[in-house]
Formats: structure tokens, C-alpha cells, sequence
């Protein structure tokens, strides 16, 4: 089956291909890269750009940011409604249907970590307080950094108004 002039051609033709590569490389560097110093002058690659001076440069936009409480005063219910789906993957609305997480229904004001049933991680067991609209929000705009060591794998909501309008939706499921 394979006879010595076989083994031969196979041999050649992974010699010609390596070859090929070597020299492909080769053209490549010459082609594409900068270089660098040589004989002790600076090599710079690049062009230079010219920049206005910094001082005479306007000031950027300053980013205003709205306390939550006034952006929850305005919350739509309805556009938390919509917002809600991405949270019955785990959650329930209906009072003592636990899933991956516990039921939400009541939330708003409820004590934390105090559904009957449910194994709240040790991140959880270590909050104080209650389901306040302002702890809400903190727990939903990033929930590893609010409660360290919790099981939640959601990695937050980023708009402040999205996390309004859904705990404004919250606030009217058994409230």
C-alpha cells in the first residue's frame, strides 16, 4: 500500500508546505511590522496627531445623577409588567410558589431573607432590614456586589429606570 515513493512525496509535500509557512511569515514581518531602534537612533512607528491644548479644550458634559427616590416617584408599573418577564425564569408571583428563587409576591416592605421554605444563600442570611424600594434597587442593579456570596446568577438591571419601573410593578403584587 504505501511504497517508498509514496512515503517520499508525502515527506515533500509536508517539507514544500513547511516551506511555504516559513516563508509566508517571513514576507509577513517584513511587510507588517514597525521595526525598532537601530543603530542607537529612536525608531517611533506611528503618526504624530496634533491636539488641541488641554486647557482651552470645553469641559465635558457633567453626568447629573438622580436620586432613586425621584425616579420611583415617576416608575411606570406597566413598563415593570414587561420588565418582570426576565425574572419569572426563577421567581413566582403567587404567594408560597417558591422556584430557582423565592416568591415575590409581597416583596416590597417584606423582611429580608423570611420566606418560609426557601434555602436563601449565606450572602442573603446576611442582610438586615427590609425589601425596601431603595434595597431593591441596590440588589438589583448588581446582586453580587449588594450581597456577596449570593446563589443569584442574574447580573443586574443597569438602568436606575427599568429597576424603578419593575419595583414599582413589585409594590403591587400583594401590597
Amino acid at each position: 500500500m504505501f511504497d517508498t515513493m509514496t512515503i517520499t512525496k508525502a515527506g515533500a509535500s509536508l517539507c514544500a508546505a513547511l516551506l511555504a509557512l516559513l516563508l509566508a511569515g517571513w514576507a509577513s514581518d517584513g511587510l507588517y511590522s514597525v521595526g525598532t531602534a537601530s543603530h542607537g537612533e529612536e525608531h517611533v512607528s506611528g503618526y504624530p496627531i496634533e491636539v488641541a491644548d488641554a486647557g482651552s479644550a470645553e469641559p465635558a458634559e457633567e453626568v447629573v445623577e438622580v436620586a432613586f427616590a425621584d425616579v420611583y416617584a415617576a416608575a411606570d408599573a406597566g413598563a415593570g409588567e414587561g420588565l418582570w418577564r426576565q425574572c419569572q425564569a426563577c421567581h413566582s408571583l403567587e404567594q408560597g410558589a417558591n422556584g430557582v428563587g423565592p416568591y415575590l409576591y409581597g416583596v416590597v416592605g417584606r423582611a429580608k431573607h423570611s420566606v418560609d421554605g426557601f434555602n436563601y444563600s449565606d450572602g442573603l442570611r446576611a442582610l438586615e432590614g427590609d425589601w425596601t424600594p431603595e434595597n431593591l434597587n441596590g440588589f438589583l442593579e448588581a446582586p453580587r456586589e449588594y450581597a456577596p456570596g449570593t446563589a443569584m446568577a442574574y447580573n443586574g438591571m443597569r438602568k436606575v429606570e427599568d429597576r424603578a419601573n419593575l419595583i414599582a410593578y413589585l409594590a403591587t403584587i400583594g401590597n
